[in-house]
């Protein structure tokens, strides 16, 4: 049963608006945009639809979702994997998603190390004996810096048409205001967390003791990161079943890193080349080829000019070969950055450009080459 696409339905009737499971999402959102976790987990991730969102987020390095139903998850994992662009322009972070099967209710070594734990939505379907034992897996054993979970407010229910008993068939139980707070103070109690309550979906106004739609508690771990929990020992033993793993390219990893090294210096080779042979009356100044590729040029010619005049680093012709100083390519920015160290900038492009005997310039033939200098934006 798919317990968003109901919410929508309900949320059109009762216009909120986004619909409540995307101001859930987007509440996981902001606190990620406030704290900067590197690693998150979405307990109880279903189909992965917040996973998505949140691959996106720049602070990020792991995800992982832990659901009790495999073949929900399945249905769009696929959704999770990375997309040719991300190949052609890999990012500087790294990113790994993975997925498992299993319940919350069961520690296992893959969910430590977390510094954000979302459960939207997830306590209310547990049975009682795995609600029972969630707080020591979650808190004592996992024990993230922050812990997000959010659940149904009952008080809210007269307001939803069509609500008798529960939101949803799988629901357990749903909890008003007094249940939820009084759960959650005690957890936090027994696991050195602090915990603030808040939630999505207003009441109608006048109705404000009513409460949150959807009632939501954050909770802080107090004592500090470096500091281990003493309420679980950590089981060495694996439960969950891995059913996804990607891992996203990034310029972590040298192999993307030399691609991203190599095409940013053969463009930049090419827009210096460009620049001077412009000069010389022996290229030709076409108005065809001024006029379409002009904006590139200018785009680096107060740079380049800056550097040829301070330093010295003027490209030269041999022959039909146009020789374009490393030391000038390296002083661009993006090559820079991309590289660190004039060493290092040296070891990547090994094999990769042709380079003068001495490895002192780049080669290029005098000859115009358009395909490299076609984005102005690069």
């Amino acid at each position: 049963m798919d317990k968003n696409f109901q919410e929508e339905e309900m949320a059109q009737i009762t216009k909120f608006t986004p619909p409540l499971y995307k101001q859930r999402y987007q509440f996981v959102k902001d606190l990620v945009e406030k704290y900067k976790p590197k690693k998150v987990a979405d307990l109880g991730c279903a189909d992965g639809s917040l996973l998505r969102m949140l691959k996106f987020c720049s602070c990020i390095e792991v995800l992982a979702g832990l659901d009790i139903c495999a073949s929900v998850m399945e249905e769009k994992m696929y959704t999770l994997s990375p997309l040719p662009i991300d190949y052609l322009q890999p990012p500087e972070r790294s990113l790994t998603i993975t997925l498992h099967q299993g319940s919350v209710a069961h520690k296992d070594p893959c969910m430590l190390g977390f510094d954000l734990v979302t459960c939207i939505e997830l306590i209310e379907h547990l049975e009682e004996s795995e609600l029972k034992k969630f707080p020591e897996v979650v808190f004592g054993f996992m024990a993230p810096d922050i812990v997000v979970i959010s659940t149904p407010n009952s008080e809210f229910n007269p307001l939803l048409p069509g609500v008798i008993l529960y939101r949803h068939p799988d629901h357990k139980f749903e909890w008003n205001q007094a249940q939820f707070q009084g759960w959650a103070l005690e957890a936090a109690r027994c696991y050195d967390y602090s915990v603030e309550f808040t939630g999505v979906g207003h009441p109608p106004t006048g109705m404000e003791s009513v409460g949150f739609c959807t009632q939501i508690g954050v909770f802080l771990r107090k004592y500090p990161q470096t500091s281990k929990p003493v309420h679980s020992e950590k089981p060495t033993e694996a439960v969950y079943k891995t059913v996804f793993k990607a891992v996203y390219p990034s310029l972590k990893d040298e192999k993307y890193l030399q691609n991203a090294v190599v095409n940013e210096v053969t463009f930049t080779a090419q827009i210096i080349k460009h620049r001077f042979m412009s000069k010389h009356e022996e290229y030709g100044d076409g108005p065809e080829r001024k006029s379409k590729f002009q904006p590139s040029v200018n785009y680096f010619s107060d740079f380049l000019g800056k550097l040829v005049v301070e330093k010295n680093m003027e490209p030269f012709v041999s022959g039909n070969v146009v020789y374009v100083p490393l030391t000038t390519i390296f002083s661009f920015p993006k090559v820079n950055r991309l590289c660190g160290t004039f060493e290092k900038l040296c070891k990547l492009i090994a094999g990769k450009v042709t380079m003068s005997s001495d490895g002192s310039a780049v080669m290029l033939s005098t000859e115009y080459e358009e395909n490299y200098i076609t984005d102005f934006s690069h």
